[in-house]
Formats: structure tokens, sequence, C-alpha cells
């Protein structure tokens, strides 16, 4: 069923498309549809996390990590300045893999609510 997650979700790139493509393999259609709808207003797009943190080098450091989540981390990066901007440029390098993290979290949760017999391999 992977063409049903590039039918549904065509801005994913991989490794999210896969990843997604796995944990809805076994679910029905119906529940695809609802698993996109849900995972498309709650994902992070990677380019956004790059854009806040850019901002966060400019003006408010950590804003970034405040949009995904992580507010322990973005309380530390306000507080050191981005730990003295090195922090936050590493971000800048990893954005993609900080989008995916929090994306791949938000989509074991919906599927979870979706199908309790989800395997989270």
């Amino acid at each position: 069923m992977p063409y049903i997650i590039t039918h549904y979700l065509p801005e994913l790139d991989e490794p999210e498309r896969s990843f997604v493509a796995q944990l809805t393999a076994s679910m029905s259609e119906a529940d695809v549809q609802q698993f996109t709808i849900a995972y498309r207003m709650r994902r992070k797009d990677p380019q956004t996390v790059l854009l806040m943190a850019a901002i966060g080098m400019a003006g408010v450091p950590g804003l970034h990590r405040f949009v995904l989540g992580e507010v322990g981390v973005g309380l530390l990066y306000l507080f050191t300045g981005g730990l003295l901007l090195i922090g936050t440029i590493v971000d800048m390098v990893q954005h993609k893999e900080l989008a995916f993290n929090y994306n791949r979290q938000v989509a074991r949760r919906i599927a979870s609510n979706l199908d309790p017999e989800v395997s989270f391999f």
C-alpha cells in the first residue's frame, strides 16, 4: 500500500515516506485517510524547522526547539544564546533529522489512536 501514502502525502521525502508507508501498511483505506488528515495537520516541515532556526540566529534562540515540543532544550538555547550559536548552527545542519524525529513520534501517536494493534518495530 505505499502507493496510497504517496497519493495522500506527496510532500513526504525519504526516509519519512518509507516510515509512514510501513506504519500504515496494515491499515484500511479509511484509516489511512484519517491518518493522513491528522498527520498533515500535526507534522512539521523540515523547511519550517530550518526557517525557525535561522530566525533563532537573529532573534529568539531556540524557537525551533519550542516548536518541536522540546521546551527544556528551547529554554537552554534561549538563555545561552543557542549555546553560543554553535547549537543553533548544528541544528540548522540537522534540520531534516530534527523534523523527522518529531514527525516519527507524531505518526506513532496518531497510528496508535487509530489502530491499537500497530507495531512500533
